[in-house]
């Protein structure tokens, strides 16, 4: 039975390990796309993206460009997006495109009094008239914090932001990089990607190490047992006295409390037998 357990522990080790292995492999081939993708030259949004489609994984961090009008009344708040520890907002506003599509741009970030919603009219505005643009392709968030309350949401979704703006959108977004024109107060702009490797190298060599410790032990306990050296070992550990009446050990101690007690009557007798003549 122990023998199975640890077969068991062991070989869930190694498939965590092998997770591990996989990710770390993920990240490096998804590494290697946002390095090629970053050095290339902008590519036009019409040609990277589409309306309603997601962007694939092979176009993250594209540098797209597009020209367009944005539309500050469509502005939408990101709640929750704090930088140094400091809270604030990122600021999401559609550029229309002679298409009519609107490209969705998260402007940048903005220092707010709290993390929740800030009004559209406290932020400050694009520029105005015809804008050209640079910026990064991001993906659509998923889940419940990507729908869109009151003109703010927690994540950037295309899929929930167009309905909520009433107009067509690109799939995805994208987070600034250049304006032309400059806005006469710009925002913080993302910051860029991670592109360590991440734990995962050290995370599956830590579960492989388990597996084996885990066999290394049930063999050496297997070891001491062929041998004899666990029934020797056992055999030159002190043996546990037994408890005796209210939990002292054993017979020994009633032993001693016995002399004790007996030694304290004699000294007692002696020293009566001694203070008796005195007393007459």
């Amino acid at each position: 039975m122990l023998l199975l357990t640890v077969l068991m522990l062991a070989y869930a080790c190694l498939l965590l390990g092998r997770w591990q292995w996989h990710r770390l492999e993920g990240k490096k081939t998804g590494n290697a796309i946002i390095r090629a993708n970053e050095r290339a030259a902008p590519t036009p949004v019409d040609q990277v993206l589409r309306h309603a489609v997601n962007p694939p994984d092979t176009e993250q961090y594209a540098v797209v460009s597009a020209t367009g009008t944005y539309d500050p009344s469509k502005t939408v708040i990101v709640r929750y997006q704090t930088r140094d520890g400091n809270a604030g907002v990122d600021v999401v506003v559609p550029l229309v495109t002679a298409s009519g599509t609107a490209l969705l741009v998260d402007r940048g970030w903005l220092s707010t009094s709290n993390q929740g919603a800030t009004d559209a009219s406290q932020v400050p505005p694009p520029p105005s008239g015809q804008v050209t643009i640079t910026g990064w392709v991001r993906p659509n968030a998923g889940g419940g914090a990507a729908q869109v309350i009151d003109a703010s949401t927690r994540a950037i979704s295309s899929t929930q932001i167009e309905p909520a703006i009433g107009i067509p959108t690109y799939g995805g977004f994208v987070q600034l990089l250049t304006e032309s024109p400059r806005p006469a107060t710009p925002l913080t702009k993302a910051d860029p990607p991670d592109l360590s490797n991440g734990p995962h190298f050290f995370y599956a060599l830590q579960w492989w190490f388990f597996g084996i410790l885990a066999l290394f032990g049930y063999g050496y306990l297997a070891w001491e047992e062929a041998t004899g050296r666990g029934e020797l070992r056992r055999a030159q550990q002190p043996a546990k006295r037994p408890a005796g009446p209210g939990g002292s050990e054993g017979p020994e101690h009633a032993t001693v409390d016995g002399d004790h007690g007996a030694a304290d009557e004699r000294r007692g007798g002696a020293q009566q037998e001694r203070s008796d003549p005195a007393e007459l």
